[in-house]
């Protein structure tokens, strides 16, 4: 042998580089096969698999009488979930093909190479058999002596490639036969079009098309058209020319809608989207293609606004302390609900799975109201529905104003619906909202307030206030009246008296019925406008304490009512009846029940609503708008 071709046999150089099929072909015992142990094999056999391990094109090889199946990384895929192939005999991994593949096999044995294009193969690769289409090159492998020891395969499946020619060919055929037709055709398109030879130069193009490339070449043979063009892949990255959709159309590939920005001599930008479609000619060679080019940059920058939009719906949802919710009418499941239901609801959001268990927190006296609603939306109206809940941690009754929207789909069917939850109970504190005019005059009554520890927000006139009071926290608004101030903006904050009064400040000029105007207008208190601090802080603190006690009746009648609504049938009819005034003995004629009955149900009533006393009883019931029953006669 001579030194110029010996090579290492202690580690198997020649596998170096080759990959994961290098690393199985170590590991392999190849002592058990015709090609025995590694250390023995000949340099013909070492010199292909190097070869062949270190290409990225799928290629195997058959080697010796019995064709024992070698392989690299890139042929892998196409065995599917057949077992594995390396080390057996060619005709045993393909045997359901070989009757199409053996006798190309044994020309290459012969020492003939083949050169298949789209050769029709019957495989089973998946577990069921399928008719592929494939480019085969087969050669010969021969050793030092020149005797053909294997055979070398380079395969490439063109089924896809073939199947998409076939679907185009009637079309491009009729583009070749009729050219007249399609320039009269493409002239009418809502979108650039055109004809391009293999130099790409225009053949034929319609005028939007002319628009987009004046000077009538492709940006990927053009340097200078290529100055206005920024081509991106699908993940978003830069393109280079060689792979701009004309360049991958003369490769022969079908392109499809490749995102690209156009930048005019003026400097405007607009997104297009580009195809190319690559036309055959009868031998199978590739002399021209068509470009498409759609003006899609409306909704591009839709889509960008859509993203905007939705990032800052995000934004809004993480920060508003109102729920946004979104439910599916079909699954009733709840799709989404917003960060601050964990705050309102006292639960994890993940614990209200559904428009079942939403029910479930409703107030029991609400609850058939609020499945209404459902229902109404459902049918296309959007309304506005206050309910009381019954928070999970702690039991408490909070009341939410829900506002319940539709939300039709591209068929104008409602399967979902929306809605905006705020908690509305009342929750006085020290908060005060001043409106004026001046800044003068806005700056010493914020300053006053403040001064005795009010929470202070201002306003530059009613109207900005009015756009949002719906949403603001209980308070006190403090009005400064400028001499013909206008009375309908006190009017309008009349509808939010009942947690926004309003003290009005303003110069009378010595008439009195000034201040009575703004009373009338619907203001709790009228100072002068030369008021002063101890005066200011008497009057917001009397229109406090008017909704503080208020929102205690509130409290105190939905306890009441939550106490009442615990009872049980026979002993809220016993409650009705100690409300009309019956005795045990009345009470239990007219509801059939002996008296000892009645007087049970009476102990437990009495435990259940916290009462002492019977009349502390009846006065609890009456606050929870229980109403007597209807007597017997003695």
């Amino acid at each position: 042998m001579q030194p110029s071709t010996q090579i290492s046999l202690e580690t198997g150089n020649f596998l170096t580089g080759g990959g994961g099929m290098a690393f199985r072909i170590r590991a392999y015992d190849w002592r058990s096969t015709p090609v025995g142990p590694i250390e023995g094999w000949p340099l013909a056999l070492r010199y292909t698999l190097s070869s062949l391990l270190n290409s990225a094109f799928p290629t195997y090889l058959a080697w010796g009488p019995n064709l024992i199946s070698f392989y690299n990384d890139a042929y892998r895929p196409f065995l599917g979930i057949k077992p594995e192939a390396l080390g057996r005999p060619f005709p045993e991994v393909w045997s359901e093909a070989w009757h199409q593949v053996g006798p190309v096999t044994d020309r290459a044995m012969q020492g003939e190479a083949s050169y298949l294009e789209d050769y029709t193969v019957t495989m089973d690769r998946n577990g069921t058999p399928e008719t592929s289409l494939w480019t085969f090159a087969y050669s010969p492998v021969r050793d030092d002596g020149g005797h053909v020891q294997g055979v070398l395969c380079h395969v490439h499946e063109t089924t896809e490639r073939v199947g998409t020619e076939e679907r185009l060919r009637p079309a491009l055929q009729e583009v070749e036969a009729q050219q007249a037709r399609f320039a009269a055709l493409i002239e009418h398109l809502p979108f650039g079009a055109g004809l391009f030879g293999a130099d790409g130069q225009a053949l034929l193009t319609n005028s939007l098309c002319r628009e987009f490339l004046p000077g009538g070449k492709v940006p990927s043979v053009d340097p200078d058209a290529r100055l206005h063009w920024t081509g991106f892949d699908t993940e978003g990255r830069i393109l280079t020319p060689v792979d701009y959709p004309f360049a991958r159309a003369m490769r022969g590939e079908v392109v499809k809608g490749m995102s690209f920005l156009h930048r005019t001599i003026e400097g405007e930008e607009c997104w297009v989207r580009i195809s190319a479609i690559p036309v055959r000619e009868g031998n199978g060679g590739i002399q021209q293609a068509i470009v498409v080019v759609q003006d899609v940059d409306r909704e591009r920058r839709a889509e960008v606004a859509l993203r905007g939009s939705e990032e800052r719906f995000r934004r809004f949802a993480e920060h508003s302390t109102n729920v946004l919710w979104q439910a599916d009418l079909e699954s009733r499941r709840l799709d989404y609900l917003g960060p601050a239901f964990t705050k309102v609801w006292g639960m994890a959001i993940e614990d209200m799975p559904d428009i079942a268990s939403w029910l479930a927190s409703v107030h029991p006296e609400d609850r058939d109201s609020a499945a209404q609603a459902i229902e109404r939306v459902g049918r296309g109206e959007t309304l506005v529905l206050e309910y009381r809940i019954l928070r999970a941690d702690d039991h408490a009754v909070r009341s939410i104003r829900d506002t319940f929207f539709p939300i039709p789909a591209e068929d104008g069917r409602i399967l979902q619906v929306g809605g905006l939850a705020q908690d509305v109970t009342m929750d006085v504190g020290l908060r005060a909202y001043v409106i004026a005019v001046e800044d003068e005059a806005r700056l010493a009554l914020g300053e006053a307030l403040q001064a005795a520890g009010y929470t202070v927000q201002d306003f530059a006139n009613g109207r900005a206030f009015l756009r949002i009071a719906g949403s603001l926290m209980p308070g006190c608004v403090v009005l400064d009246m400028e001499e013909g101030a206008d009375f309908a903006v006190v009017s309008e904050l009349k509808a939010h008296r009942s947690h926004l009064p309003v003290v009005a400040v303003g110069a009378s000029g010595g008439d009195v019925a000034f201040g009575v105007r703004a009373m009338k207008a619907g203001a709790v208190d009228f100072l002068e406008a030369s008021w002063t601090s101890e005066a200011l802080l008497l009057a917001v603190r009397t229109a406090l304490a008017e909704i503080r006690d208020a929102a205690e009746r509130t409290r105190t009648r939905d306890e009441f009512r939550d106490r009442v609504a615990t009872l049980s049938e026979r002993e809220r009819a016993v409650l009705e009846g100690l409300l009309a005034g019956g005795t045990n003995k009345t009470i239990a004629r007219t509801l059939g029940l002996s008296p000892r009955t009645v007087e049970i149900h009476r102990a437990r009533l009495m435990e259940t609503l916290g009462a002492h006393t019977l009349p502390e009883a009846v006065l609890i019931a009456a606050a929870a708008g229980v109403h007597p029953a209807v007597q017997d006669g003695p």
